[in-house]
């Protein structure tokens, strides 16, 4: 019950400080208001809508070709299943925590047949020492940037470019999960197509930092993406038309690719006021990306009714929910957008200031 009143709650509040909006039909409508309804659609994977985009998303990752899918999931189990052809060893690496191991149903054991090797502490990002510890031979090894189920850590540039040359002495390929590349552009002081030359195949999503709808880009050579358009096909991915996907990842990508030097630095000044308050942290502690979770060190349906009693006050609503970590501890995440900088900076503040109030006299 406490959860649904809080979703309600959130849901009530005329400012969020996370995202980019409600995902309603307004996203949709907005991106075709601009578009001439004679325009053609895609068909099967051919057209120049589809031609077009994939072209230029190839050109902002820096590699030869890039192919537009409808899902990221699908994207990377056939990164990773080509990767694994071509070696002949149906093994790959990744984190504990990686998307494919626990938001996938072993998908790619049951449709692949592909084992997968666990590197590093489930707390912590893969490091140098990890992968060339490894005693196994693998195909491919798969880094994601930043690493989402931890709070959107990174590791050090200089720890990257270690690894890619590691890999390529040893011809082991190197997948990036990409989801949320263009959000962790700001700290490392890269372009994207700088960080995507330390890998041999990128993913990146449409609907996390952009808004979009649906819809990944998978990038790389040019025999790389012509086998995963074979793939593609197989998997059902080739709808005979992916334009509503593709018009609204086009959309929004250029209007928020250039603001994300700015959801950084709201969301390291967002970080700092859940710190001063008394009984909650944040992981990171200092963001290294748009996006954190936020640690609430009381137990779950205590934080909910304070919550919904500062949403009704103050009108600012941080989150719809929070998920029980110990029976004294509950968190949630935080991924900031545009919705942010349209909140007043004196009722961001009251609405800290109210929270502080009630954690300290609970």
């Amino acid at each position: 019950m406490g959860e649904k009143r809080l979703f309600e709650a959130y849901r009530s509040a005329p400012y969020s400080v996370s995202g980019h909006g409600k995902r309603n039909l307004d996203v949709m409508k907005e991106a075709l208001d601009r578009l001439d309804g004679d325009l053609e659609s895609d068909i099967y994977g051919s057209g120049k809508i589809i031609e077009d985009f994939q072209e230029k998303m190839a050109d902002q990752l820096g590699k030869e070709r890039a192919v537009f899918f409808p899902s990221g999931t699908m994207a990377q189990q056939i990164a990773l299943r080509i990767w694994c052809d071509e070696k002949e060893v149906p093994k790959v690496a990744y984190h504990p925590l990686c998307h494919l191991e626990i938001h996938e149903e072993d998908g790619l054991k049951k449709l692949h047949g592909i084992e997968p090797i666990l590197l590093a502490d489930k707390e912590r990002v893969i490091d140098l020492e990890d992968v060339t510890g490894l005693d196994e031979d693998i195909a491919c090894l798969l880094l994601e940037l930043p690493q989402r189920e931890i709070g959107g850590q990174l590791p050090e540039y200089q720890t990257l470019e270690a690894i890619s040359r590691f890999c390529r002495e040893k011809g082991i390929k190197l997948h990036l999960d990409g989801a949320r590349l263009f959000e962790v552009l700001p700290h490392y002081g890269k372009t994207a197509s700088e960080i995507c030359d330390l890998f041999d195949s990128v993913y990146i999503s449409f609907y996390k930092g952009f808004g979009g709808i649906a819809g990944a880009i998978l990038a790389g050579s040019e025999a790389f993406t012509e086998e995963s358009k074979v793939w593609k096909r197989r998997h059902g991915g080739d709808l005979i038309s992916l334009y509503p996907y593709i018009i609204s990842a086009d959309y929004y990508f250029d209007q928020r690719v250039g603001k994300m030097d700015q959801y950084y630095e709201d969301a390291k000044e967002l970080a700092a006021h859940f710190n001063d308050c008394e009984g909650i942290s944040t992981l990171p502690l200092k963001p290294v990306s748009n996006m954190f979770h936020v640690i609430f060190h009381y137990p779950q349906k205590q934080i909910e009714s304070i919550l919904i009693d500062v949403y009704e006050e103050t009108g600012v609503g941080l989150t719809g929910y929070v998920k029980e970590i110990t029976e004294n501890e509950c968190a949630y995440e935080v991924s900031i957008g545009d919705q942010y900088q349209t909140i007043p900076k004196e009722k961001l503040q009251a609405t800290f200031t109210l929270l502080n109030k009630k954690l300290t006299i609970t």
